[in-house]
């Protein structure tokens, strides 16, 4: 693996894990779709300025479409679904337990959309990760209240089924042409379901502040540009069920930066939480035996 790129699953991790710092600062000027389809829709602006600058050759209409799709799944119903279920009152904590399920999820698909052949230490290591998960996010799953309904656990679900569907129709469908116009045609796809979900809920009023203009820069600049950049990257270039399994280590990730810039608790439990979560990563993320050549090399 080339020098840099070897650094990208990390840099991805690091950068997706501060998108709490944006939703934490945001949801209470703003609601949930207004805010999310205003970041998206700049989001696009931003990779349509980039495709000038760069050259970028464009997509036909066959790939915009499939990047448009994959857009609406990945963005609009996942983000949309996570942000509407928290701003209901479902408790971070749960969320992100429920979000956890998606490398999972994922790999079950990958398998049968994708052939690609997951072994059982692949299994092992998804199942070590979400042990992971559910140890970092322990102390959180004590504040559970009122917010947990029939509509969030649903909202929650369905966010993260769009996620991994997302992801699987990336790969299978859009990972073949540019990823800078792909990546717009992307925004385009999560702002119309964003741009209909405030319409059709929403009041669609702001209180314009300091913390809501930070939290917008840097959910569009660091998540929406850099952090699914990478991500397209890593789908475009490897299996899905591994590319899946980086987002165990987002809670670990995520729990240091809220210790390191807000004191949120962070204790001796979670720590072992993060090590076994790692530890399946690593395992989900083995090479297999060259002589053992997955179903989805065979398939070429």
């Amino acid at each position: 693996m080339h020098s840099i790129t070897r650094f990208i699953p990390a840099s991805f991790v690091v950068l997706w894990a501060t998108g709490f710092i944006g939703a934490r600062y945001a949801m209470p000027w703003a609601e949930p779709f207004t805010f999310l389809a205003i970041r998206f829709v700049l989001a696009a602006i931003l990779f349509a300025g980039l495709t000038v600058l760069l050259g970028s050759r464009g997509a036909s209409r066959e790939e915009a479409l499939h990047a448009t799709v994959a857009g609406v799944l990945m963005h609009g119903v996942y983000l949309g679904g996570v942000f509407w279920a928290i701003h209901r009152g479902m408790p971070a904590g749960l969320s992100a337990l429920i979000v956890g399920l998606q490398p999972l999820i994922t790999a079950v698909l990958a398998g049968k959309f994708l052939g690609e052949a997951i072994l059982p230490r692949h299994w092992a290591g998804l199942a070590v990760g979400l042990l992971g998960v559910v140890i970092v996010l322990w102390p959180k799953l004590g504040m559970i209240g009122g917010g947990v309904t029939a509509a969030t656990l649903t909202a929650s679900l369905v966010s993260v089924l769009g996620m991994a569907a997302g992801a699987i129709w990336q790969k299978r469908f859009a990972s073949g042409g540019d990823l800078v116009s792909a990546t717009m045609w992307q925004y385009v796809g999560g702002s119309v379901v964003t741009i209909l979900g405030s319409l059709a809920f929403e009041t669609r009023t702001l209180t314009v502040n300091g913390e809501l203009v930070f939290a917008m820069a840097w959910l569009v600049l660091v998540l929406s540009v850099g952090a699914i950049f990478l991500l397209m990257v890593m789908i475009r270039d490897g299996e899905m069920s591994k590319v899946a399994s980086l987002f165990y280590l987002v809670p670990a990730v995520t729990a240091v930066i809220a210790w390191a810039l807000f004191g949120e608790e962070l204790n001796a439990l979670q720590i072992v939480g993060m090590a076994i979560a790692t530890l399946g990563v690593g395992l989900a993320t083995a090479r297999q035996n060259r002589a053992q050549p997955t179903r989805a090399r065979a398939s070429r």
